[in-house]
């Protein structure tokens, strides 16, 4: 059980000091390894021209909706990266990775 700073409060009690809850957020490594489908992911998004959803889907061998949730859910999300979407008429849409 974790309690807050009230509830230690109320038992008269203090806080107890440990090396996890001073560590800031910023100090924790990336899970990101190099070598991985969501690594491969982050670098087509990077080129200049992005990528399309079927060119993720064949390059990670993901389905569709696999890789919709993975730009939403693990790239916005739990990485804070800003995914630009883009659809010209008749075309296929494209999505990157702004600067």
């Amino acid at each position: 059980y974790h309690l807050t700073d009230a509830g230690y409060a109320a038992v008269g009690r203090t806080r107890p000091v440990s090396s996890a809850t001073e560590m800031p957020a910023a100090a924790k490594p990336s899970r990101t390894r190099d070598d991985s489908k969501q690594a491969l992911m982050i670098g087509m998004l990077k080129r200049p021209e992005g990528a399309t959803l079927a060119q993720i889907v064949e390059a990670t061998g993901w389905q569709s909706h696999t890789v919709r949730g993975a730009i939403s859910g693990a790239l916005k999300k739990k990485l804070g990266l800003a995914v630009e979407s883009t659809k010209a008429d008749g075309a296929e849409r494209v999505y990157k990775i702004g600067a």
